[in-house]
């Protein structure tokens, strides 16, 4: 009788702290051409008005997310999944975890900002119910190229929020 390969635990979501930084970097470098420095993550932990969640499985980080709000807006800043774990649906679990925070925090309305050649993360959006509002022309630098502006909007903000149920 064969055993079955062994499963990975399940990515746990939970809040980024200080001493996750190194991981949620590499992470980052491997996932962007210009990403974001580690004193700017730093900047995130902890703040009040914003939120660094990372995805864990096995003790190991393998993605995370970050958010700020102001009022009744928000603003789901940085997405990435460590590349050897892609396509397992951590994105749309870090995703999903933004959007729970949002509602929690009272906000209707959600905006991204993602490559027009993204295809992947325009999926993942597009599948959690964020739907284009907007262009912002020449927005990344390296390569150049635009920026579509996205929006999710919480239930019972005047439209349904799409995309499937968080669990």
């Amino acid at each position: 009788m064969a055993s079955e390969p062994a499963r990975p635990v399940p990515a746990t979501v939970r809040p980024a702290h200080e001493a996750d930084l190194g991981e949620v970097m590499s992470i980052e470098e491997a996932s962007f051409p210009i990403p974001w420095s580690e004193r700017a993550f730093r900047a995130v932990v902890g703040r009040a008005d914003a939120v660094l969640l990372v995805a864990e499985e096995d003790g190991r980080i393998v993605g995370h997310a970050a958010a700020w709000f102001a009022g009744d807006e928000g603003e789901l800043a940085d997405v990435a999944v460590r590349p050897a774990c892609r396509g397992r649906g951590l994105g749309r679990r870090l995703v999903e975890a933004i959007r729970a925070a949002s509602v929690e925090r009272g906000v209707r309305d959600l905006y991204l900002q993602v490559r027009e050649s993204n295809d992947a993360a325009r999926h993942l959006y597009a599948t959690a119910g964020f739907e284009p509002v907007g262009r912002r022309r020449s927005y990344y630098r390296s390569p150049k190229e635009d920026a579509l502006v996205l929006r999710w909007r919480a239930a019972g903000s005047g439209a349904v929020a799409g995309g499937p149920p968080t669990r």
